[in-house]
């Protein structure tokens, strides 16, 4: 059960939603949970994630559009960001603030998904193998 709350609470973190999922997976590694499982869910929850706030953008740009959320002009200056850094870019997904808007961002310039998905993966598990890292530094 522990391993699919970390999930959850890590799908909620990449979303637009002010969750912390490191708190919690720092809290089940003290316990004694295991560090590749907490991993797992953690990365994987936090994955699936970006891929709802990509979903969102991809599926909802005429929607925010059409209620002045969005203009043509930010998605050009969107589209030129991209197209200047490219989807590296998507490497700061795990940065609190600014990664979820760029895992939308990239959604509605309907980047490709299967770059999307390894760019934003590689980040994900990256920032938890880490923090994981870290924590048995610390101890």
């Amino acid at each position: 059960m522990t391993y699919f709350i970390l999930f959850l609470v890590s799908l909620g973190a990449a979303t637009l939603l002010p969750i912390s999922s490191e708190a919690t997976l720092l809290y089940d590694l003290h316990i004694g949970y295991s560090p590749w499982l907490l991993l797992i869910a953690a990365g994987a929850g936090n994955v699936l994630g970006s891929v709802v706030n990509y979903w969102i953008g991809r599926e909802g740009t005429d929607y925010l559009i059409s209620k002045g959320k969005l203009t043509e002009e930010r998605i050009s200056k969107s589209e030129r960001f991209f197209d200047r850094f490219g989807g590296y870019a998507l490497l700061l997904s795990w940065v609190p603030v600014i990664g979820d808007p760029i895992t939308l961002v990239a959604g509605v310039l309907h980047y490709d998904f299967r770059k999307f998905l390894g760019i934003v993966a590689a980040a994900k598990f990256g920032r938890y193998l880490l923090l994981i890292m870290g924590y048995f530094w610390a101890i």
